[in-house]
């Protein structure tokens, strides 16, 4: 069999997610939805609805809900290399639903697999071969053994000629801003893509205006910082150019895993060779899309819906 090579390895971890299937207090819900979510492996989910080679890498445990990470990654053509943790549960992710696209989400991520993510779990080959590492802020936060993994892999990515790109990722639920900004801070001179909105910019290179922030970042090692400002659309500066550009207006359904979308979206023109300007248009043409539907990858779109995102194409295709 010839071995896979993607053109994109995403790493981190991925949990099941139980999310209220009507909006209203979850404490009032009598039904749920079962699904799967995470950061890294939404992008990796995003750039292979757009024709990349993804894969994930990671750890689940050897149950239900493990199994349940595992096929949903498989059905949308990622390739996977992942651990099975015989003695600790998969994360679990709760989401509520409070309407007109707000929502709140739980963790209950303490001692679960994904947490316990250690080199041992790491293809070295897969990554070495890739064009891209694509890792969050989540990773090097969950434990000190994840934290260590995720700086071996761009290690890795580093010295093999490989792109690594950081989606910031801050959750202070996580760990403090202090912690985020010293390790974090450490991880950026190896660093040549940096995705982030401008409250997870700040503690590491100070407030400011877009471009302030934009110019402050490279000066601390990436050559390609993305400023991700929802409903404001995006900007950014690669190799010296400054780019921005508004939001695709839709109506906003739930904008959980709009920003990886974005991520996807980016990283795949990226791989494929176009512009920056290009970049940013499907970048955000897939955040945007993502909006539109319920749940954290579901509404990730494919090449076909991007060509009918603002065409005026009538709702119903027969």
């Amino acid at each position: 069999m010839t071995p896979v090579r993607p053109a994109l390895v995403c790493l981190g971890e991925t949990m099941a997610l139980v999310a209220s299937s009507r909006p209203g207090l979850l404490r009032h819900q009598r039904e749920l939805l079962l699904g799967t979510g995470g950061s890294e492996s939404n992008v990796a989910i995003g750039a292979a609805r757009l024709g990349t080679a993804a894969a994930w890498t990671g750890r689940v445990g050897d149950d239900e809900l493990g199994e349940l990470v595992l096929r949903d990654l498989r059905a949308e053509q990622v390739h996977v290399s992942a651990t099975v943790d015989p003695q600790r549960p998969t994360g679990l992710m709760v989401k509520e639903r409070r309407g007109q696209g707000a929502s709140r989400v739980w963790y209950h991520r303490t001692g679960s697999a994904g947490s316990a993510l250690e080199a041992a779990d790491l293809d070295r080959g897969l990554i070495e071969a890739a064009g891209v590492l694509h890792v969050s802020g989540i990773t090097f936060s969950l434990s000190d053994t994840a934290r260590a993994t995720a700086r071996t892999a761009v290690d890795w990515a580093r010295a093999a000629g490989v792109t690594v790109s950081l989606d910031l990722n801050f959750r202070s639920r996580l760990w403090s801003e202090a912690e985020y900004a010293a390790t974090i801070g450490e991880v950026l001179p190896a660093v040549d893509v940096v995705f982030g909105s401008p409250h997870e910019f700040t503690p590491l290179v100070g407030d400011g205006e877009p471009r302030t922030q934009l110019d402050a970042m490279t000066a601390r090692g990436p050559a390609e910082v993305v400023l991700k400002q929802g409903a404001d659309g995006a900007c950014a500066l690669v190799d010296g150019q400054f780019l921005a550009s508004p939001a695709v207006p839709v109506q906003v359904v739930d904008t959980v895993g709009a920003g990886d979308a974005f991520v996807a979206g980016w990283l795949t023109e990226r791989l494929r060779g176009l512009s920056p300007a290009e970049r940013l248009h499907t970048a955000l043409a897939c955040g945007a899309w993502a909006c539109t539907v319920e749940g954290d990858w579901e509404g990730a779109p494919t090449r076909r819906d991007l060509a009918a995102l603002g065409s005026g194409d009538d709702a119903v295709q027969r």
